[in-house]
């Protein structure tokens, strides 16, 4: 290898980690977001409960949060990688099972746990239990851009994944992505490591590790002695900030995955065509693209705290445009909440993983982060059933819609008050 290529390696190895979350998760997450488009033709053959049915995801996810702990200390002690193909496996297998389903436990099993705990693994949790170690003054950017992998992924297998549903059926659908995603993302995530020090690199692909690094940190620390503090699992657990974390993500979660489930649903009953509706899915995501990439950029120069407001900001228009849908079902309405859910909504995955980072970086943060993952998965599992429950129990998603609103301004709340600025400045804020 010559000098200059040798002396580039920390930057391109940086963004070569990005290029792999990015594909992993246009797989993984999706994988998981599909569900939305198999919900209806499931309910279709099988005539379930919606609540009963919509709960095999909450399921999934509650299994998940049980593991969350178990999967940040499996990051601390055997890395992304590990963790990845982990996630791999779980998440194909249950997707190559899935055509088996002819009881709701078979899908609580395949597409709720399987799916659900794998795509865990390969999706923003995961993810955020490494990603953030390779980047800190880009940090907001870097996570925008690998997790606008989701978006990518979702305009281009959302449709293509309805297509198959229409032309071959569900069960077709389900075992042609768990090929793809086991061909394509194991491969991929080998190359992966927990921090750049494991290849003798440094964050931000600066060229001197020790003095780039310390330079630094020193410099971004606004509080000396909180920042000073050896974090373990206990140790957090004991502030106010670790609870208001979780607070803010089992809020965001709620809001986030309970209109994800049942917006194809929803927008089938109040007059569109199951076309515009995959569509919506997936656009949904294609618009959250530039959102993730500008708001955590914004991130690196405002801070944390006001870009996850921007994200509650979201999803807080993006239900009261789901409500006046119902009484105006048109499609430049429908257009306007695509782009506030995905543009502002999805741009708070750019900071979901900065800000408990920023709090309490250290040896211990996946194990501190997979608890708090905990509080998040808790929220995306409730906020589906929910709105099923609801939905039973009202014959409409009004109630549910409301709730949803309420929990992402609670969201908001919380996150400014666990106040990652004070703990360390941003880029932009550093004087």
């Amino acid at each position: 290898m010559t000098r200059s290529l040798a002396s580039r390696l920390p930057f391109f190895y940086g963004w070569l980690v990005v290029a792999v979350v990015f594909v992993t998760m246009a797989l993984g997450v999706n994988s998981r977001t599909a569900f939305s488009l198999l919900l209806p033709p499931v309910l279709d053959e099988f005539g379930w409960d919606r609540g009963v049915t919509a709960g095999a995801f909450s399921f999934g996810f509650l299994v998940s949060a049980v593991l969350s702990p178990t999967l940040g200390r499996l990051m601390d002690t055997r890395g992304p990688r590990a963790v990845m193909l982990l996630g791999v496996g779980l998440t194909g297998t249950g997707l190559l099972l899935a055509p088996l389903v002819s009881q709701p436990w078979h899908l609580y099993g395949t597409l709720g746990v399987l799916v659900g705990a794998g795509s865990v693994c390969l999706g923003y949790t995961g993810q955020t239990l490494f990603l953030p170690n390779w980047f800190v003054r880009r940090r907001g950017l870097a996570t925008g851009i690998a997790f606008a992998g989701v978006g990518a992924g979702s305009i281009l297998l959302l449709p293509w994944f309805q297509r198959v549903i229409e032309a071959d059926g569900w069960r077709t659908a389900c075992w042609t992505l768990g090929i793809i995603v086991l061909v394509v993302a194991g491969p991929l995530n080998l190359l992966l490591r927990r921090r750049p020090e494991d290849l003798g690199l440094a964050p931000d692909g600066d060229p001197e590790p020790a003095a780039g690094t310390a330079g630094r940190v020193k410099k971004n620390v606004v509080d000396p002695e909180w920042a000073a503090i050896d974090w373990t699992l206990a140790r957090a657990m004991r502030t106010a900030r670790f609870w208001w974390v979780g607070a803010g993500m089992f809020g965001a979660l709620f809001a986030w995955y309970a209109v994800q489930v049942h917006q194809t649903k929803y927008l089938l009953e109040v007059g569109f065509t199951a076309r515009d509706a995959a569509w919506a899915l997936g656009a949904v995501s294609l618009a959250g693209i530039p959102g993730q990439i500008a708001l955590g950029h914004l991130s690196d120069r405002i801070g944390r705290e006001p870009v996850w407001a921007i994200g509650c900001l979201g999803f807080v228009l993006t239900y009261l445009a789901l409500l006046a849908l119902e009484s105006s079902p048109s499609l430049g309405l429908l257009y306007l909440m695509v782009i506030l859910q995905g543009l502002l909504g999805y741009g708070m995955t750019s900071v979901v993983g900065a800000i408990p980072a920023e709090i309490f970086e250290g040896r211990h943060f996946g194990s501190i982060f997979g608890t708090l993952t905990l509080c998040g998965i808790a929220g995306g599992a409730l906020g589906p059933w929910a709105l099923g429950a609801l939905h039973d129990a009202t014959g409409n998603y009004v109630a549910g819609f409301w709730l949803s609103l309420a929990f992402a301004v609670l969201s908001a709340f919380a996150m400014w008050r666990a106040s990652p600025g004070k703990i360390r400045a941003v880029a932009g804020r550093i004087r």
